[in-house]
């Protein structure tokens, strides 16, 4: 299987980057090609809302000039795409953000609702310092929404609350991330 890491985390060696390290490692043990992007280093615009993308039916149609049709073009390539990020706020951080709003250039729905990521596997990949509920739940609850736009599944979900520094993430959270990835990929 073609995976899309996208890792949203400012910091290269964070809580979100670790984790989606032993995703990686777990996706790769269990023989799939992966790629990772890392999207604080990308040139990344938000949304304008103009719907110049809704005009093109067969490819990503956003006439923004920055590197989200890279990204869109490897999305659309990969069966599974995780997308990950600290908490900020109730929700993604705003590279992790600008990504999701530009994905509305994936589908259509003129004259019929078209994907073209229709059937992909799609997986959320939090880190935060709190809890989950009153906390993480609502980013999580708008991933799962996205879905029904993207024609995709929900494949897996997992929130690492409690962070503070990488190294102090016990085995726990190491064999959540390989469970996560077996989710994923539909390997459990």
């Amino acid at each position: 299987m073609n995976i899309l890491l996208l890792q949203g985390g400012a910091q290269k060696n964070g809580n979100t980057a670790k984790v989606l390290e032993w995703v990686n490692v777990e996706l790769i043990r269990l023989g799939h090609d992966v790629e990772t992007v890392y999207l604080h280093s990308k040139n990344l615009k938000g949304c304008m809302g103009c719907g110049k993308c809704k005009q093109i039916m067969d490819a990503p149609g956003c006439i923004q000039k920055d590197d989200m049709p890279e990204i869109m073009g490897k999305m659309i390539m990969a069966q599974a795409v995780v997308f990950s990020s600290p908490l900020y706020f109730w929700g993604v951080n705003a590279q992790l953000k600008s990504v999701i709003d530009r994905t509305y250039s994936l589908y259509t729905k003129i004259p019929e609702h078209i994907s073209l990521v229709e059937g992909q596997r799609q997986g959320l990949l939090m880190t935060g310092a709190g809890p989950f509920d009153n906390n993480a739940a609502e980013a999580f609850t708008a991933f799962g929404r996205m879905q029904k736009y993207h024609k995709s599944i929900n494949a897996a979900e997992l929130f690492v609350g409690g962070c503070s520094t990488p190294d102090q993430m016990d085995a726990s959270v190491k064999d959540q991330a390989f469970e996560f990835a077996r989710k994923l990929t539909d390997q459990i």
